[in-house]
């Protein structure tokens, strides 16, 4: 830090107090005038800004007025999440393209059309011209997630219909974006190995005839080997992260900005950069982070009553990051249960159970499994039955993630990877129906002062 940083950053902490003081709002304001914060109703349950045909998030029911909790119900234009996957599984086939047609055009594929369809996204792998070497490697990142954004946004600069929100249009740049995302994040992620971790640096091709999962684990590794179990589970969790309704915040962000007639680009780079935060995809990490966290503080990692006292510290904002949650735990929508969860649990169970696995996988999960347990009986230990709470997808995403052998760096920017068609899909839809500027209304709780000249400040 030379000695003009030292300056600045002394004045900002001197003036750090009143500035706090300043935006400080008393929470009696919010309940004197009734205020959503969050967005969010007294009970929990999410104030409606809209109607999509998208997708719909099912966690709860109203009886007599209040929410009553149910198991957990994803559908993707109506189609329950499972159905899906468990025909893919049974087939043994990659289902994340299907998926993303049936979000983009609202019903699912003939074979032809899907056969066309994933001919459009392996030529849109191809990235423009230079675009790796001036974008990506002459202007690394640390953080894959900001550099995604950043990629998105030059983008722009490439596409001589940038600014046309026709919906032909949008629908050609959302297959654009669907098919170069993974690239861009997979280059990203080379380039922020070798610049900053100094390893050698390599770039890979996209294959013409390989799905998106396929794609993506031949274009990471340096050897491009996989195996078809392991393209399949990563599949899983294309599909399992494509939507999720049009309140999650990410899509929310891209319907405000889609709703103003700004460009696709500047709509999508939004998104990613709100998905960044810890609290939305950002949480599988802190899920991570946590997890080595209390390993590494416990004495036995079966015992449940100990593990069950460090889960309290970490509520108590004694443990972890002192934030006082518990990452992984708890739901905007859920209740019982996050069928997604439920999903990649019994996967990964089915996974640990095959003795030639990696033994610490094993172990892993029957310490998550703990936590999952632990966690909910203390967080309802504290809030007396006033919400059920249920492990939701970061809870175990994570871990098979590392399982795959991919990098904590490319947990959130696979939840993007994938999330990009249920984005696409809510602009298109803000376009077609939304019809205004998103723009709800602040309450100013400010008393009327008097401008005082400077000289007579003190």
């Amino acid at each position: 830090m030379n000695k003009q940083d030292e300056i600045v950053l002394g004045f900002i902490n001197e003036l750090c107090g009143d500035i706090q003081a300043e935006y400080k709002i008393d929470p009696k304001e919010f309940k004197n005038y009734n205020i959503k914060r969050g967005l969010r109703n007294s009970d929990g349950t999410g104030v409606f800004a809209g109607v999509t045909g998208i997708g719909s998030v099912q966690g709860y029911r109203i009886i007599d007025g209040e929410p009553a909790p149910m198991e957990g119900k994803l559908y993707y234009r109506g189609i329950d999440i499972l159905d899906i996957i468990r025909f893919h599984l049974d087939l043994g086939t990659f289902g994340y393209e299907e998926v993303a047609y049936l979000l983009i055009f609202g019903k699912l594929p003939t074979k032809q059309q899907l056969v066309e369809y994933n001919s459009m996204l392996s030529a849109a792998r191809k990235l423009p011209d230079n675009f790796t070497e001036d974008t990506i490697l002459k202007a690394p990142g640390i953080d894959i997630m900001n550099k995604l954004s950043r990629c998105i946004l030059t983008l722009y600069t490439f596409d001589a219909a940038a600014d046309d929100t026709s919906v032909e249009n949008v629908v050609r740049q959302s297959i654009e974006l669907i098919g170069r995302v993974p690239v861009i994040i997979a280059n990203c992620y080379a380039a922020k190995r070798h610049y900053f971790d100094g390893d050698s640096l390599f770039i890979h091709v996209p294959q013409e005839d390989l799905s998106m999962a396929e794609n993506f684990l031949h274009i990471l590794r340096k050897d491009n080997q996989y195996t078809q179990e392991e393209a399949r589970l990563l599949d899983l969790m294309l599909i399992l992260h494509a939507e999720h309704g049009g309140g999650n915040n990410s899509a929310f962000t891209c319907r405000v900005l889609s709703s103003t007639g700004t460009d696709t680009y500047a709509a999508l780079a939004a998104a990613a950069g709100s998905l960044k935060g810890p609290l939305h995809g950002g949480a599988n990490v802190k899920v991570m982070e946590m997890f080595t966290n209390i390993r590494e503080n416990l004495s036995d990692v079966k015992d449940k009553d100990e593990i069950y006292g460090y889960l309290c510290k970490i509520l108590d904002k004694q443990a972890n990051d002192g934030s006082g949650k518990i990452y992984g735990l708890g739901h905007a929508v859920y209740t019982q249960s996050d069928p997604r969860a439920v999903l990649l649990k019994q996967y990964v169970r089915e996974m640990a159970k095959d003795s030639s696995k990696n033994r610490e996988l094993v172990e892993d999960f029957a310490l998550m499994e703990i936590i999952e347990e632990q966690g909910i009986r203390a967080l309802g230990d504290r809030l007396r039955s006033r919400k059920m709470i249920c492990a939701n997808i970061d809870m175990y995403s994570g871990l098979v993630y590392r399982m795959l052998g991919i990098p904590e760096e490319l947990y959130t920017p696979l939840f993007a990877c994938a999330r990009i068609a249920g984005w696409c899909a809510h602009r298109i839809e803000e376009i077609v129906s939304g019809g205004r500027i998103i723009r709800p209304a602040y309450r100013a709780v400010n008393r009327k002062a008097s401008y005082i000249p400077l000289a007579k400040r003190s």
